[in-house]
């Protein structure tokens, strides 16, 4: 699964986009593929731009990382003007496994039984080709619990599961549960280091506001886990392919915590 954005070789670089695209050599492979103009006029203009494997940066109580953390990874770079306002260019290859997770994580530390609000919203932009997902990764402390939230995702990727049918679908544990302002299908397994409860909306959606709170407390209603410390909360794109180089945008996004 995806690190816990515990690396210590950062990175920073301001936004250059020829001393990001130099960065590529160094930490991934280079290439002669760039992207898109508009791709490139972006980071040109973000107030904060790197194209480092574990480059990250802090703003507004909330940090960035680029996360590529997957074997077989290509070019990705990242960008932000502020925790709301960010995106990644990425072109990795059409082979399978996860290639990364840029995301933005807001700290929490809080016993779920002593929190009173914990909610997001979010709206995004992402490409209609490639293989991702959008999701919250919300981790327990120790990293013993990770539970994924997937808002929408496309190319035929799949949640950690403990089952799975004969056509190799994973078969989910609950369906149709209804809690924290959507509808999903909910799976549970382990990625050999934690166990993962992954909740896929049954419909895609760029946009809304989720309830975190319900959600866990749904979990725990059902044995799952107690009261658990909740770390931390992340809001990002696991990709697995975006061949040729795509954009993905996080035009707002927000965390809640009381």
């Amino acid at each position: 699964m995806k690190t816990k954005n515990s690396r210590t070789n950062i990175v920073l670089v301001k936004p250059a986009w020829v001393a990001s695209m130099l960065l590529i050599c160094i930490s991934i492979s280079c290439t002669k593929e760039v992207s898109s103009p508009e791709s490139r006029d972006t980071h040109l203009k973000a107030t904060w731009s790197s194209c480092d494997q574990w480059a990250t940066w802090s703003n507004g109580g909330y940090t960035m990382y680029n996360n590529i953390w997957g074997s077989g990874a290509g070019a990705q770079c990242i960008w932000a003007n502020s925790y709301s306002n960010w995106g990644v260019w990425a072109n990795h290859p059409n082979t399978g496994g996860i290639k990364s997770y840029p995301n933005c994580e807001k700290l929490v530390n809080k016993k779920l039984s002593t929190i009173g609000t914990l909610s997001s919203s979010f709206n995004c932009t992402v490409p209609a080709s490639g293989a991702y997902n959008t999701a919250y990764d919300v981790w327990s402390a120790n990293y013993t619990y990770e539970i994924m939230i997937w808002m929408n995702w496309r190319g035929g990727v799949k949640p950690i599961s403990s089952q799975w049918d004969a056509s190799g679908n994973p078969v989910p544990t609950y369906r149709n549960v209804s809690v924290g302002g959507h509808t999903w299908n909910v799976y549970q397994g382990s990625n050999g280091s934690n166990q993962v409860i992954s909740l896929l909306r049954t419909s895609n959606t760029s946009s809304g506001t989720v309830d975190i709170k319900a959600i866990l407390n749904w979990i725990k209603s059902k044995g799952i886990f107690g009261d658990i410390t909740v770390y931390k909360v992340q809001l990002g794109w696991e990709i697995t392919s975006s061949s040729g180089g795509l954009d993905f945008r996080m035009n707002s996004y927000s965390v809640t915590v009381q």
